[in-house]
């Protein structure tokens, strides 16, 4: 099996150790997100340290108070094959709404002005998210990273022609809403993610993630839909490559 985890935060210090043990657990190319113009130069620099890594360039909301100045002049590298991740956080409100607002908005148009994939966090803020992607128009590749939502906000993204990512949280006992999401998300709209460091997956829960974990995401994601693993790796294999254009 050969997986993509297309959601990751890869640390500079430890990519070539990082990479090594996901390429052994079978997790082969890794998208590397950025979320401000640091993080996203960061993240350029590393995808062209490795030819297993691509990167994003964004502002996530929590970031969006500074603005997103300089991100647009990053995507001319080869090794960027997203706008993002950005959207709307009002879960935490670091930054102020209308600064979140402002910034997913232009970055929605920055995606169809490049002809890219736009890659959206959204937090307790659905139907402001929809709201502005609709009045902007819905990217031709648009996915929801770490997808949060029960069944009702899954048809919503999937009406409007949306992917749908999910991470570890599908794997969490409280889920129920989440792995209702992942069993309506057809498998051509499926993509899957370790949004590491973050939200380990059961049994590895409360660690450090890595990409290397991605198995343990697509084997729950497998039993959900009621297929093989080889499957779910083939089909969520195939759709990352046709959505980043790798």
């Amino acid at each position: 099996m050969r997986w993509i985890d297309n959601h990751c935060h890869l640390e500079s210090d430890r990519l070539d150790e990082v990479v090594a043990q996901a390429t052994a657990a079978g997790v082969e190319r890794l998208i590397d997100i950025g979320t401000d113009l640091a993080t996203s130069i960061a993240a350029i620099s590393k995808a062209a340290a490795s030819d297993r890594v691509w990167a994003t360039v964004g502002v996530h909301p929590h970031e969006a108070r500074h603005g997103i100045g300089g991100i647009e002049d990053l995507l001319g590298s080869d090794r960027v094959v997203a706008v993002g991740e950005c959207g709307l956080d009002y879960h935490y409100n670091h930054s102020p709404t209308p600064d979140q607002q402002a910034a997913f908005a232009v970055q929605i148009d920055m995606a169809h002005r490049h002809r890219m994939p736009l890659v959206i966090h959204t937090r307790e803020a659905w139907d402001d998210t929809f709201a502005i992607l609709d009045e902007g128009g819905v990217p031709d590749r648009t996915v929801f990273h770490c997808f949060t939502g029960g069944a009702d906000e899954a048809r919503a993204a999937l009406d409007r022609g949306a992917h749908l990512s999910f991470s570890g949280i599908v794997t969490f006992p409280s889920a129920d809403e989440v792995r209702a999401a992942a069993e309506l998300c057809p498998l051509d709209r499926l993509l899957v993610e370790t949004d590491s460091p973050y939200l380990a997956p059961v049994p590895r829960r409360g660690k450090p993630n890595a990409p290397a974990n991605l198995p343990l995401v697509g084997e729950a994601l497998a039993r959900i839909h009621r297929v093989a693993p080889e499957t779910m790796a083939e089909h969520t294999w195939d759709n990352a490559v046709d959505f980043y254009g790798l």
